[in-house]
C-alpha cells in the first residue's frame, strides 16, 4: 500500500489538459493544420495563412492554459491536499472525509510526462500524481500501478 498527499497546482492541470489534448485526434488535426497553414503562408509569402495558422497553434495552449489557472480558483478540492491511498483494489482519494474509489480493473490508462503520472479512470478524467509531490514515493507508485493495471495500458517513462 502507498498512501500520499498530494497538492494540485494549476501547472499539474495544465500539464494533464496538453499532453490529454494533444494525444486526441482533435489536438493533432488542429496542429497539422496550423502548421500546413504558417507552411503555406510563408511559401506563397500570403500574411493572412501564416497568421492563422500561428493563431491556431497558440490557441488551444492558451486556452488551456487559463483553463487550469480557472479551475483552480473555482474548484474547492483543490486547495488542500489530497489524500491518495493505492493499495490491491484500486485507488482511493479523500479530502475532509469524503472519499472516492476506482478499482484497478475499471482503469481505462496510465501514461506519464516530464511532470506527471497520469491515471485515466475514464476516457477524459484521470487521477493526476505530479512528480514534484511524490518524492521518494515515485518508483512504489510506479509500480504499484505496473502491478495492477495490464501492461498494454501503461506507457509510463521514469
Amino acid at each position: 500500500m502507498v498512501e500520499l498527499d498530494i497538492k494540485i497546482e494549476a501547472g499539474d492541470l495544465y500539464d494533464y489538459m496538453l499532453m490529454h489534448n494533444y494525444h486526441s485526434a482533435a489536438g493533432l488535426l488542429g496542429s497539422g493544420v496550423g502548421a500546413v497553414a504558417v507552411l503555406v503562408g510563408v511559401s506563397r509569402e500570403e500574411a493572412i495563412f501564416w497568421i492563422a495558422g500561428i493563431v491556431l497553434l497558440l490557441y488551444l495552449p492558451w486556452t488551456l492554459f487559463l483553463k487550469s489557472r480557472q479551475q483552480i480558483l473555482n474548484n474547492p478540492a483543490f486547495r488542500e491536499k489530497l489524500h491518495y491511498k493505492l493499495d490491491e483494489s484500486g485507488i482511493t482519494v479523500s479530502q475532509h472525509g469524503e472519499e472516492q474509489h476506482q478499482a484497478w480493473e475499471n482503469m481505462v490508462k496510465a501514461v506519464s510526462t516530464g511532470h506527471s503520472i497520469i491515471v485515466y479512470t475514464s476516457r477524459v478524467n484521470a487521477t493526476i500524481f505530479p512528480k514534484r509531490e511524490l518524492g521518494d514515493k515515485k518508483t512504489d507508485v510506479i509500480e504499484m500501478i505496473s502491478t495492477h493495471m495490464p501492461p498494454a495500458r501503461v506507457k509510463i517513462r521514469n
